[in-house]
């Protein structure tokens, strides 16, 4: 079996239990705390745009678990300075995307460095900002750290020389040109690692970038622009805009100057953008690209023969790890009769011992959601659940809490059609289901609009044999939890409604973001016309 990218390292976690480290982020924490209440604007060319249509600034970002304390507030962008962010990315596209590629790569490379050099900061602002436990902040600024460094070598092998075939007398050559401007319409719940995927994407191979981060993760957003600056990038390649995302994603998606989108977020927003996407208005001599990462019901099949201590941990870390805020989190888990009684029992025993706290507590397990507009589709679910099925159990929350705290919950006796096992809630709920065989689980595991990941616990080596085969999800995990992808190692992406395009964090992933040319010469020429003089 062929390994690819066996030379590539990805960026080492921290080691929390090491006190230099744990001193590393409580200090960083005391001093993001320090620096807060900036006012975030749209910065295109370089220069801070705050004109009249912008806004006054009184959008603000907040710590979920504490909302009275600012973030910062934010200058929104409107359609009028989205279009001077477009038309500033046209004009710089020409001399980027003729910059040679190592230079490109240096300069993403070199952003990298800063990453690790402001590491322990800027997880202690998304610990801030976006209510990311310590391990998963710093899991983010290390996928980041990956994306930067893998983009950037692997585009420079994307853009050698590519000889086709071997024919005598015919030199067939492939060249790779950047499709144009790219917008990058980026999500919170990862709010570094997967903007400055897409970005480095886009920038690797010499596309131009307008930026919109996710407006509660407006600060996280304008430190990647301010990094990417600091390591070289020229004014105008990338443009920063904050704001709302139905008015400037809108706009962003709609413009005949825009060649492709790239977009992390909901089902309802990605089909909207490719339905929008698709149309080709007058002045706009090109069909757009579209890459949507769109989310998943996913689920974790529990066979008879599973190691219930490891299955039990997978299955709590991959269903409440960040409070089930990523798309790869575990929403299902799908238990054989045999093991059912044994396995929920455990489960409800285990998940009593969850720690609900704010995400600056080091020990917290589950923190707050988002937003109050989260906590409220959430705990509309969970009600939604208590007429469905039934209550395994449901974690406490520590008095004296003020921010957007849910209680994790998980709910036994659930059918394949309740809504709890078909919609997705993007939060602490999980749904506990039996099944009486693999066939089954097999069936019910897949009877979602959702392929993201999926996990299998099995000792059957003809279970798994199976699973690689029937499973069909974008990223299938065997005796492991369903979530924490790693660059070069698992590239991510599903398929049916959870998305579409090329998996990120493999060199397949930048062929989106360029055009391919293929020249054929006859080589068997006679002789050379005379240079005209």
């Amino acid at each position: 079996m062929e390994t690819l990218y066996a030379d590539f390292k990805n960026e080492p976690y921290l080691d929390f239990s090491k006190d230099e480290n744990r001193n590393k982020i409580q200090s960083a924490l005391k001093k993001v705390k320090g620096s807060l209440g900036k006012n975030y604007s749209p910065i295109i060319d370089g220069k801070i745009v705050a004109s009249a249509d912008s806004g006054d600034g009184s959008a603000q970002s907040v710590n979920p678990a504490e909302p009275d304390m600012v973030i910062g507030s934010i200058t929104e962008a409107s359609e009028n300075i989205t279009e001077q962010a477009i038309q500033s990315c046209k004009k710089n596209f020409i001399s980027w995307g003729t910059t040679p590629v190592s230079e490109r790569a240096q300069i993403l490379k070199k952003a990298a460095e800063i990453f690790r050099k402001q590491k322990s900061e800027l997880s202690a602002l998304e610990i801030l900002e976006c209510g990311k436990q310590w391990r998963e902040a710093d899991g983010d600024m290390c996928e980041a750290i990956d994306f930067l460094e893998f983009y950037a070598q692997e585009a420079v092998h994307l853009f050698e020389l590519k000889q086709m075939g071997s024919e005598p007398g015919l030199r067939n050559t492939l060249y790779f040109k950047p499709r144009g401007v790219a917008a990058v319409i980026s999500p919170w719940n990862f709010p570094i690692a997967i903007p400055v995927g897409m970005i480095a994407a886009a920038l690797a191979v010499g596309n131009t970038v307008v930026f919109k981060p996710a407006e509660v993760a407006t600060a996280c957003g304008y430190k990647i622009y301010e990094i990417l600056k600091e390591a070289g990038l020229p004014d105008g390649v990338l443009n920063f805009l904050p704001g709302q995302g139905r008015l400037i994603g809108n706009y962003l998606v709609r413009r005949p100057d825009v060649s492709l989108i790239a977009f992390t977020g909901s089902k309802e927003v990605g089909l909207a953008i490719i339905e929008e996407a698709g149309k080709t208005p007058k002045g706009q001599n090109h069909v757009k690209k579209v890459i949507a990462e769109m989310g998943g019901k996913n689920a974790i099949i529990i066979d008879s023969d599973a190691d219930l201590d490891s299955a039990i941990t997978g299955v709590l870390q991959a269903a409440f790890g960040y409070q089930g805020q990523k798309c790869s989190a575990c929403s299902r888990v799908i238990v054989l009769d045999s093991v059912y009684d044994k396995f929920t029992s455990r489960l409800k025993e285990a998940a009593l011992s969850i720690k609900v706290s704010p995400a600056e507590d080091p020990g917290s397990a589950v923190g707050a959601v988002i937003n109050k507009g989260a906590f409220e589709k959430i705990s509309q679910y969970i009600e939604i659940g208590k007429k469905e099925a039934q209550v395994l159990v449901q974690c406490e929350i520590p008095q004296g809490t003020t921010g957007y705290f849910v209680k994790p919950t998980i709910f036994c006796n659930v059918q394949p059609n309740h809504r709890i096992a078909q919609e997705e809630i993007f939060g602490p709920v999980l749904a506990v289901l039996k099944v009486k065989d693999f066939d089954e689980a097999l069936k019910i595991a897949n009877g979602t609009q959702f392929a993201l990941t999926g996990a299998l616990y099995s000792r059957s080596p003809k279970n798994i044999e199976r699973a690689y085969k029937e499973f069909e999800v974008g990223n299938l995990y065997i005796n492991t939890k369903c979530t924490g992808a790693m660059v070069a190692r698992q590239p991510f992406g599903g398929f049916k409604l959870s998305g579409v395009g090329t998996k990120a964090g493999m060199k397949e992933y930048l062929l989106q973001f360029v055009e391919m040319k293929t020249v054929s010469e006859n080589t068997q020429r006679q002789g050379f016309a005379p240079e005209t003089i």
